[in-house]
């Protein structure tokens, strides 16, 4: 159930989502996508719907102050959203650990992946992926290096929905 898959090229991001929801084996097509704008963030969520409704209509993230955008990402991003989860009963807390979820965020030409323990991650080669096509997205992202970055988004995207019965066009693709 989903796709989400980002890249990092010439200091901009491009990220790209599928819009298939499931609910056990019956899938459709989402009306409200995965991936939206947020102020200078682009965000493409996995799993809940209601999450993606906290991310783009509840969150209240405070500007920077530090000239370093991961620390940024990991003391006030992540904090924020965190207090947005909390307040909207959106977090869970199982084995003393509290749960969130998983989305990309794009922000200021960098790509973040934000983990269910709120864990952020930036890999090195400006690729990141989410959901049931992950890994059919990130092995099409690697191969397709040659295309141009839409481009490359967006094949990727077909070859995940071609392979995984959980990813389905249409899909959007955004740069930032």
């Amino acid at each position: 159930m989903t796709c989400i898959i980002g890249l990092v090229e010439d200091g901009k991001v491009w990220m790209g989502a599928d819009s298939a929801v499931m609910n056990g084996w019956t899938v459709r097509t989402t009306a409200r996508p995965k991936l939206f704008r947020f102020g200078q963030f682009i965000i493409g969520v996995t799993g809940s719907p209601r999450m993606a409704q906290i991310l783009r209509y509840h969150l209240d993230v405070p500007t920077q102050e530090t000239e370093d955008d991961f620390e940024y990402m990991v003391t006030v991003f992540t904090e924020a959203i965190r207090e947005a989860f909390k307040e909207k009963g959106f977090s869970k807390v199982e084995d003393n650990q509290e749960k969130g979820g998983f989305f990309l965020a794009g922000y200021r030409g960098g790509l973040y992946k934000v983990e269910d323990n709120f864990q952020v991650m930036a890999y090195a080669d400006g690729l990141a992926a989410l959901g049931c096509g992950e890994d059919f997205a990130l092995g099409a992202m690697k191969a397709l290096d040659f295309l141009p970055p839409r481009e490359r988004v967006e094949k990727s995207l077909e070859i995940a929905a071609y392979f995984s019965g959980g990813v389905m066009a249409p899909f959007i693709v955004l740069e930032g």
